[in-house]
């Protein structure tokens, strides 16, 4: 929906149940002419479907998100100055479902953390 567009990312690299990728903003995208023009902001909504779209390169199938237990929000992200950020995934699947915890993070900034289970 908004990889190749929106954003791109590395290769996920995984140790363990510990996935690593970074991510490339596209700060020309259409949705920072209305978010916000002149201060662009990436939207907590584009947050969470980097993750999912994340997540399913990964596990090679579509996904749903189906519980949030925790998304905090804790700093802007701002495309123009953070191109590229990292995010770090624990991924555990149990019995067809997919369990999360993620971050978005850049130079020590933590910009999301989220907990959730998708299916």
């Amino acid at each position: 929906m908004l990889k190749d567009t929106f954003f791109s990312f590395t290769p996920p690299v995984v140790n363990d149940v510990l996935l690593k990728t970074t991510i490339t903003l596209n700060p020309a995208h259409d949705i920072f002419k209305g978010h916000f023009p002149g201060n662009p902001v990436v939207p907590g909504v584009c947050m969470m479907q980097m993750i999912k779209e994340v997540l399913e390169a990964y596990i090679d199938k579509r996904l749903q998100l189906i519980k949030a237990d925790n998304i905090k929000f804790l700093s802007f992200m701002d495309p123009t100055q953070h191109k590229q950020i990292g995010l770090e995934i624990k991924v555990n699947t149990i019995e067809g479902q997919v369990k999360a915890d993620a971050q978005l993070v850049n130079e020590g900034t933590v910009f999301l953390k989220f907990k959730g289970l998708f299916k």
